[in-house]
């Protein structure tokens, strides 16, 4: 059997990858610029203490220098970021000039991204920047010698970020339980959408990456950096309490021990609470995202969770993250996952989305309804479980079995017949299984197999029963109903590689050291993770660009 190539050698291999990618096919087109959008306004602030000033890259045309510089230092010399300094002042919320004379936003975020990279904490990131073996990331930051940020400095900065996070003005709206529901949207997703559009300016994606795209939205947890104290806090145990007005136990109306409230210490918020993350939540994590018994409930997390949304590029084996949002670890993913996919379409308007891959979890009728009716795409959803699959005896009354291929009503198993994408449906064809020595998915007590009364066996019913399932099952359900068939060998594919994008954003995460994060607060926590998701994709944009180079000198 023949060795499967490494996502590198498929990439070597990929002459228009190589060609269109490497330093002798970018080289008219560095470096690249920062994709400020046009109605951006300018920074309302005259002066800083440091100023970022992009040094050039022609350094890169020495062959040797490719090796030794890591993806962090060629993305330093690959990008101009100049472009971001007016899109950070409006996330700072800045509107005036006036007060303080701060640091150029720009030296910060590459501050911060280094912080990153490198897993440092703050406390060793500013020490290591004084040291002279790293004064050329000082001057690449545009810092000037002895005139650092602190530690304040830094987190003020990820607090601003963080404090405008959201928009309410701007939203999108989705269709919950007959109510119009909506979802704030995330400036910081403003920060992946441009990093997004740099990797398209050096051609790294795929013509079918981008025209056939197979986006994963998928939630990862995140501990917070505040001990649990109690696994039932609430939103109440941060409300004031009195003898008159006493603050609820949401732990004791689950039988848990709780608190009395009856302190000194309880008057402001529960002494059990954890004030500096007012909204981390307990949650039980299940793998498989289906539900458990309750002795078996899942891995205990405390925390926040971020919600990425990938996207996959299997022609050259990467992926990226499109948009984000970070949410209490105990909330619900399909609203937030559906206001995602609908905000695609702002972010990136020339982005077609064939289908969408996600895990149980996601297995709701709001997410199947959004990705289904309003993105046209098709459902690679894994099954959610529900207890009436356990029923098999029910499976031909319903129509369907616990993977969502039809049956008829002698319990025979339909077999897939195309999906039609302009009409949105898939064909399924009993193809008569019934006369040519199948067994029954479900046998029925009381039933001649097999069935002579069925009127789909005579010869003018060649495929025997058709029966097309588009959005929903001919009983109304939506919850087992795909585009695809479950657990073919296209499923598989699909599934699997949207599954592996997600997978691939979380290890990196994890190497990042910020499965735990090293902040207080769901602010600094957000913008943390957006910032990370950010230099992945810039990272990821080095590293392919290093990868097209080597390969094209090898083989010139």
């Amino acid at each position: 059997m023949a060795t499967p190539l490494t996502p590198e050698q498929t990439r070597a291999q990929d002459s228009l990858f190589v060609a269109q990618c490497s330093l002798g096919g970018l080289r008219e087109r560095l470096p690249f610029a920062w994709p400020t959008p046009p109605d951006t306004p300018p920074s309302p602030k005259k002066r800083y203490r440091s100023w970022y000033v992009h040094l050039g890259w022609q350094e890169l045309e020495e062959p040797s220098l490719w090796q030794r510089l890591s993806p962090f230092d060629l993305l330093l010399r690959l990008v101009d970021f100049s472009g971001l300094r007016p899109v950070l002042a409006q996330l700072q919320g800045w509107t005036s000039a006036r007060g303080w004379i701060p640091f150029d936003p720009l030296s910060l975020f590459l501050l911060s991204g280094w912080q990153i990279v490198n897993r440092w904490t703050r406390a060793e990131t500013l020490r290591n920047l004084r040291q002279p073996r790293y004064a050329d990331y000082a001057q690449r930051f545009g810092l000037r010698e002895g005139v650092f940020p602190s530690e304040g400095g830094l987190r003020h900065f990820l607090t601003s970020l963080g404090q405008h996070a959201t928009i309410p003005a701007e939203s999108v709206a989705l269709q919950v339980a007959d109510q119009n529901v909506k979802v704030a949207l995330q400036p910081l997703n403003r920060l992946l959408a441009q990093a997004v559009q740099l990797m398209r300016q050096a051609a790294l994606f795929s013509p079918q990456a981008w025209q056939q795209a197979l986006v994963c939205p998928d939630g990862q947890l995140h501990d917070a950096a505040s001990r649990m104290r109690c696994s039932a806090v609430t939103a109440s145990c941060y409300q004031p309490s009195s003898v008159s007005h006493p603050r609820p136990c949401p732990a004791k109306e689950k039988g848990l021990r709780g608190c009395d409230c009856d302190s000194l210490e309880c008057v402001r918020s529960c002494r059990y609470a954890t004030p500096r993350d007012r909204d981390a939540r307990f949650v039980y994590y299940t793998p498989d995202n289906q539900e458990h018994a309750p002795e078996h409930p899942g891995q205990a997390h405390y925390g926040y969770r971020s919600l990425p949304l990938r996207l996959a590029d299997p022609q050259r084996r990467f992926s990226v993250t499109l948009l984000d949002t970070v949410l209490p670890a105990n909330q619900r993913e399909e609203l937030p996952a559906a206001a995602l996919l609908l905000q695609l379409a702002r972010d990136y308007p020339t982005l077609t989305v064939a289908a969408v891959a996600a895990d149980a979890g996601l297995g709701y009728e709001l997410f199947l309804h959004t990705t289904y009716a309003q993105l046209h795409a098709r459902r690679i959803v894994a099954p959610r479980r529900h207890q009436t699959d356990a029923q098999k005896e029910a499976w031909p009354v319903r129509g369907y079995d616990d993977q969502g291929r039809p049956l008829c009503p002698f319990g025979y198993a339909f077999c897939a017949n195309g999906f039609d994408r302009q009409r949105q449906r898939l064909k399924w064809i009993c193809a008569q299984a019934c006369l040519k020595g199948s067994e029954p998915r479900v046998c029925l007590p009381n039933v001649t197999y097999p069935p002579p009364e069925c009127p789909y066996q005579a010869p003018d019913h060649p495929s025997g029963r058709i029966l097309n399932v588009g959005e929903r099952f001919p009983d109304g359900s939506m919850r087992l109903a795909r585009d695809l068939p479950v657990g073919t060998p296209a499923w598989e594919a699909l599934y699997h590689r949207g599954r592996n994008a997600v997978e691939g954003r979380n290890a990196t995460m994890e190497d990042w050291r910020l499965k735990r994060l090293p902040v207080y607060g769901l602010p600094r926590s957000s913008a943390t993770l957006f910032m990370a998701d950010t230099f992945d994709t810039l990272i990821t944009l080095a590293r392919l660009i290093r990868e097209a180079t080597a390969a094209a000198l090898e083989d010139p």
